[in-house]
């Protein structure tokens, strides 16, 4: 009878602990697929100015935000910025960057426009009295290293410009000096 009694126990414990490891299965079979990625990179002056900053990229379920903060602008002035081919920002004047992020071969424009634009053109910002600024951008057209050379943005630059883009001037939207850059790369 003893032997039967711990027959009995030991199949029962076993077959709870199979129960248990099935629910911890199925919890981590519904966990995020996805875990958000931030990359947070510093604007250095360019072109004989003093304008500086950061940029942080966040990505979370397939929508990738920048934030940039940008101090020492034109007080009161329009800013451009875009994300240039390369991150290489070694050059006094930025033009080590490359032209506008253009993996689609689109004209230059305005974000969303039917007629074209660049996955670097995100658009402008206007700097208070004291000259600093900033933007916030969100799209799905752009990842953090992912495989899709359309969508990855590592191994592109920002780059914030000394004017404003008129989003129809070809390929740049005329706006002038490059007076900040930062690499977007991984650490």
């Amino acid at each position: 009878m003893k032997t039967l009694n711990f027959l009995i126990l030991a199949l029962t414990l076993s077959a709870l602990a199979c129960k248990n490891d099935k629910k911890s299965a199925e919890i981590s079979t519904n966990a995020p697929s996805e875990i958000p990625k931030t990359l947070k990179i510093t604007l250095n002056a360019k072109s004989n100015t003093e304008v500086s900053g950061n940029a942080v990229f966040s990505e979370e379920d397939g929508i990738v935000t920048l934030t940039a903060v940008v101090s020492g602008l034109n007080p009161g002035g329009t800013h451009a910025i875009h994300l240039h081919e390369k991150a290489d920002c070694s050059s006094d004047d930025g033009t080590s960057a490359g032209g506008h992020w253009n993996p689609t071969a689109e004209p230059h424009g305005k974000w969303g426009d039917k007629a074209g634009y660049h996955k670097g053109d995100i658009g402008n910002f206007i700097a208070d009295e004291n000259g600093n600024g900033s933007i916030t951008f969100a799209t799905n057209q752009w990842c953090i290293g992912c495989e899709d050379d359309n969508k990855n943005i590592i191994g592109k630059s920002v780059i914030v410009h000394a004017g404003e883009d008129d989003f129809t001037s070809q390929p740049t939207g005329a706006a002038g000096a490059r007076v900040s850059c930062a690499g977007i790369i991984e650490y």
